[in-house]
């Protein structure tokens, strides 16, 4: 009879253990929810504040969600520490390396935002994204050897991108490759006709 009444306390143990458990999922469901409602809306603060009143340091979908929103209220250096955390929990995640750029780049900190991308293409070489801001960056830097070794990769991947094909053929241009350039800003012409940056692209080309 002992043993009966142990396995019954066990059952109800468990039941419990799972009840409480179905609960907190669907309390956290409700409150991603919800912070998506007020992310829309604009009250980011309010967003913040519904996802910290469930707050798990050890999750790292919270975490990331915390990062963007503090990156959407403007509160760049806690939406790093938010970013940081789920970089963490998940080192070969890729998504919260692409979130942290932005409030690292909203600081200024070009540097980081660089090596955050690098770490990115470390796991995998042909992410579109890495490659293509890299290619920005190096770009407005004024390091239009390097940005045309990034852009080239997204263009191998995605020929007729039109935002790939205008800086790959403006990155050209600035390199003096004219023959190379004027056929990428045709090519970008094909995607947007009249497009005004390829058109003006075309107008330093003898």
């Amino acid at each position: 009879m002992e043993f009966f009444k142990t396995g019954k306390v066990l059952i109800f143990v468990l039941l419990l253990s799972a009840f409480s458990g179905a609960s907190a999922q669907e309390t956290m469901v409700t409150a991603f929810k919800e912070s998506y409602t007020l992310e829309q809306n604009g009250a980011y603060a309010k967003a913040i504040e519904k996802l910290k009143s469930i707050y798990d340091e050890n999750s790292y979908e919270i975490n990331l969600r915390l990062g963007w929103l503090n990156y959407q209220a403007g509160q760049f250096y806690e939406s790093k520490s938010f970013y940081s955390k789920a970089i963490a929990l998940k080192p070969y995640a890729i998504e919260p390396k692409l979130g942290m750029a932005y409030p690292a780049y909203a600081l200024g900190k070009t540097e980081e935002v660089i090596s955050l991308y690098q770490m990115i293409l470390e796991i995998d070489p042909q992410n579109t994204i890495a490659n293509y801001r890299m290619g920005l960056l190096y770009y407005y830097k004024g390091s239009y050897e390097k940005a045309e070794s990034y852009f080239e990769k997204v263009i191998n991947l995605y020929p007729f991108d039109y935002d790939s094909l205008i800086m790959f053929a403006w990155t050209k241009l600035k390199l003096q490759k004219n023959k190379e350039a004027k056929v990428l800003f045709t090519k970008a012409l094909l995607n947007k006709p009249d497009d005004a940056s390829a058109l003006e692209g075309l107008g330093y080309i003898k």
